[in-house]
């Protein structure tokens, strides 16, 4: 993509007030669709950029997987001149994000009533565990896992409770936040006013839920652990070949017919016991069995090619590095490289949309621990005297 091309986010200002994974994931969402990000950091850094290993040249891969297109300034919020800096720059925000524990922001001077109170525009996102009325819970994304029910169904049917193999509850709920934000700006430009949004990774996650929670709500059973196959459809899973395994979801009942084709099993395909979904989820187990006997005669490549020819929804299951490796992934731009001005030359996952039809540019390695505090300073301040007075006083004590 033209790095001279505007994004869709240009000239909007987000003060990033967040630490360790759902708001940064969330400002980095805002910052690689064009926003200018500002990270304000105390002056040990983000609680992630002590995460690790691995680091690369001292420099943590968690922190830098989730702050690119960022500035770094650094403030000491447990002093008054750090506090009034940060709101002053907060004045000067189209966006503010914060995901402190609920209370927090508050009596630092930078919660959302009194922020917006002085700034009606303001847009000011909170992001927690549990919600703003629910202070005295601890929001880790592990906790937030087993309280929305995730681990109870992300199991095998004889497997303990299990968590996602990601910290899916940070990222859907950095993911929700920036949704929300985007539309409080769009709100904004008809009606002159932000919103304060409320996040919860518990929300988050039994957001999620979709269809499983509508099989709750419909038949009032709790949906029980289906492991590496689909709830309602069948068969949707994963089954074992010759040499591993494979992804297969046949979708319809005229697929499952051309499927028994594929598999040189026509008989299956019309058996009464299999001919609607329904019939086919009731025997789910036994049409497993069926299905395995075949493919165990034969590769995961053979079993690919042939329903690849036949119309049939397949694929391998690979591991991460084959995944980034897969032309499905690099002819995406799904992994960059970019250097870094310690690390040096860096991975980053690109960013999933496209614009366009291309992918958009990271614009800005994650930073350096407060490397731009006196650019921002000069171009977000300039106007304001006592605001810069205040942050020149913090530095000089921070140095006595």
């Amino acid at each position: 993509m033209d790095e001279t091309a505007p994004l869709p986010l240009e000239g909007i200002r987000v003060l990033d007030l967040s630490h360790a994974l759902a708001g940064p994931y969330c400002t980095m969402m805002l910052g690689d669709l064009g926003a200018d990000v500002v990270k304000v950091e105390p002056p040990s850094g983000d609680h992630s950029r002590q995460w690790g290993p691995p680091f690369i040249k001292g420099e943590s891969a968690y922190f830098l997987s989730v702050n690119r297109n960022k500035r770094s300034v650094v403030l000491d919020l447990k002093t008054a001149e750090g506090r009034a800096v940060a709101e002053a720059l907060a004045m000067a925000s189209d966006v503010v994000v914060e995901n402190y524990k609920p209370g927090t922001a508050a009596r630092l001077g930078l919660g959302g009533d009194k922020l917006r109170a002085a700034r009606p525009a303001l847009v000011y996102a909170s992001i927690s565990g549990f919600g703003q009325n629910q202070p005295s819970l601890p929001g880790y994304d592990q906790i937030a896992q087993g309280t929305s029910g995730m681990m109870s169904v992300n199991a095998t049917p004889q497997g303990p409770p299990t968590k996602v193999g990601i910290p899916i509850g940070d990222i859907s709920a950095g993911m929700f936040a920036s949704n929300a934000i985007l539309a409080s700006l769009i709100e904004r430009a008809r009606t002159g006013r932000g919103r304060h949004i409320d996040i919860a990774l518990n929300d988050a996650l039994l957001a999620l839920f979709t269809y499983q929670a509508g099989r709750l709500f419909a038949t009032g059973r709790v949906p029980s652990r289906e492991g590496n196959h689909h709830a309602t459809i069948a068969p949707y899973g994963t089954f074992a070949v010759s040499d591993g395994h494979i992804n297969i979801a046949v979708g319809s009942d005229s697929q499952f017919v051309r499927f028994c084709e594929a598999i040189g099993a026509p008989e299956l395909g019309s058996d009464p016991r299999y001919a609607t979904n329904p019939q086919r989820q009731a025997s789910r187990a036994e049409l497993a069995r069926e299905i395995e006997a075949r493919l165990r005669t034969a590769s995961r490549a053979k079993w690919l090619a042939r329903f690849e020819q036949h119309g049939i929804p397949a694929g391998p299951i690979q591991d991460i590095a084959e995944a980034f490796a897969s032309p499905l992934a690099t002819e995406r731009d799904m992994r960059i490289e970019i250097e870094h001005p310690v690390a040096g030359a860096i991975s980053q996952v690109g960013a999933p949309w496209k614009l366009d039809g291309r992918s958009t540019v990271i614009r800005r390695p994650p930073p350096v621990l407060g490397a731009h505090t006196t650019e921002v300073m000069r171009e977000w301040l300039g106007d304001d005297a006592e605001a810069v007075k205040r942050w020149a006083a913090g530095v000089s004590s921070r140095r006595d």
